[in-house]
Formats: structure tokens, sequence, C-alpha cells
């Protein structure tokens, strides 16, 4: 079991030993909950590493499977003990999408999709506030500038020299189009995207209104992979008040070939870059 020290990343790898425990013993969900005492829904969030887990479930569970061998109870025990340890997303409080965050942190590439806004890894201080204050009017400055905080410390990820996150953007054009903040701020925040696309690692491609109707048309998606094989790929969906993890292998499948499609169908990233150049022009004479 590799030493990972994500705590997101733990509990996935410890709630998928977990379950290949409980499969091994040929145990449902349900038959284990009513050993312990607990709710199912205990047993499937301790599984999908989306709840913290003591070394007392380890232990317990570890009892309900027969699990003789003292070096595997050790080495999950300690897994549990190192996944209640505290990312650096928690120094700025109470973050709704912390388990993605810690997911992308450690992800080796990422392919999103945005269809309304640039996405988030290649957002500038300005365009971020803007944004995060545009849709959560209801929110205190502080808690906006906060959010902005873990925007870009998020983006150390492809900026660092050391092994930085492969990025690949498909943007709608509504994207580049909605006027975020001003127009002074867009043509600022479209410079940028053409800056980063430059990158080696970074790939950003426009999926044009011309195009017609595509398979990103039902909305926002990302999929994040990961550099140890022991982590499965996960398609991220974000919501308004919660957010949707699918980890299956035939869902990822199915997330991957629509995104092949739409990066075949995107302009390439000469045209792109081009396109986002025409459309800062645009800005430029509006403002002007």
């Amino acid at each position: 079991m590799a030493s990972n020290v994500n705590p997101t990343v733990r509990r996935r790898r410890l709630g998928q030993e977990l379950r290949r425990l409980r499969e091994l013993k040929g145990m449902t969900a349900e038959e284990v909950a009513d050993k312990l005492l607990v709710s199912q829904s205990k047993i499937s969030r301790l599984e999908n590493g989306r709840r913290s887990i003591s070394q007392r479930d380890v232990r317990d569970l570890c009892g309900v499977y027969e699990v003789e061998d003292h070096r595997v109870v050790e080495s999950l025990m300690q897994m549990a003990k190192d996944s209640r340890q505290q990312g650096w997303w928690h120094a700025f409080g109470d973050i709704p999408y912390s388990v993605y965050i810690g997911l992308e942190t450690d992800a080796a590439s990422l392919r999103v999709y945005e269809p309304q806004v640039v996405p988030g890894l290649l957002q500038t201080h300005a365009y971020a506030e803007a944004l995060i204050g545009g849709a959560l009017p209801e929110t205190a400055t502080t808690d906006i500038e906060k959010r902005v905080q873990v925007r870009m410390r998020r983006q150390e990820r492809i900026n660092s020299g050391e092994a930085p996150l492969r990025l690949w953007a498909v943007l709608d054009e509504a994207a580049l189009r909605r006027v975020v903040g001003d127009r002074q701020l867009m043509i600022e925040q479209l410079e940028h995207l053409v800056e980063m696309s430059h990158e080696p690692h970074v790939t950003v491609q426009v999926m044009p209104f011309t195009m017609g109707a595509h398979p990103g048309v039902n909305g926002q998606y990302a999929i994040l992979e990961f550099p140890d094989a022991a982590d499965s790929s996960v398609v991220y969906i974000e919501g308004v008040t919660s957010d949707l993890y699918l980890e299956k292998a035939n869902d990822v499948q199915k997330y991957s070939v629509m995104y092949e499609h739409l990066r075949a169908q995107a302009l390439n990233v000469d045209q792109t870059r081009q396109f986002i150049s025409e459309v800062a022009k645009t800005y430029a004479r509006e403002h002007a």
C-alpha cells in the first residue's frame, strides 16, 4: 500500500481495500451493517471514501471479515490514522468541495469541459473574484476572498515545476462571451488563457457555437486520473448543494469516450488561440 499523505486519497484507497475484503468474505454492506449495529449508509460511505474512518472502525470491520494477518490489520489502521490528517485546504475553513480539492491535489491529469465559465485552474484573480461574487450574491466579502485564495492555491498544481498537473480543457464559446466583471477584465482573462495554452502540459480548445449540438450539451464535468494504478479514475460533476463522483469503470469509460468526441469536434489548439484572441479584440474595441 503506497504511502501517500493526501488524506482524501488515503480514504479512497482504504475504502477500496475494505470493500475488497468484504467481497472476499462474500458479504453485502447490509449484512456487515447488521453485525456492527450501524447503518448500511455508513458502510457505503466508508467504502467510497466520502467519510473519515477511525482506527476502531477498521478494527471492527477486520474482525467481521476475519482478517488473521496482523500486518494487514496494522497497515489498514495506519492508513485510517493518516486519512484523518488535514490537507492544506483545511486551513481555509469549511470548503464545500474539499473532497474534490483533495482528489485534484493528487491527480496526474485532469480533463475538464466547461460550458459557462473559464475553468478554475485557468482563472485570473480578478476573474475568480468577480465570478464567485456574482454566482454567490449572498456570500460575505471575506468568504469570497477565501474562496479566491483557495482557487489561486489550487493553481500551484499547474504552475509547479515539479510534476505539474496535465490539464486538458475544452470550453464552450459561451465561456468566452460571458462578460464576468467588465470588458477590460475579460481581455486580461482571455490573454491569460492564451498564455497558459502555451505551457507544454496545458491544452485549451474552444467549442464554437457553430458546432451546434455536441456531447457536452448536458453540462460541466471533469475526469481525474491518478499516478498510482491503485487509484481508479473519477468523474466529477459539480452541483449547487452537493457534488457527484462517479468511479465505476463503466461510468468513467462513457464520460471518457464523450470527452474524446468533444476534443475531436472542438477547434484545434492553434485555431483556439486565434479564436480567443479575436474575442479579446472584440472586447478591446467595445472598451475603447
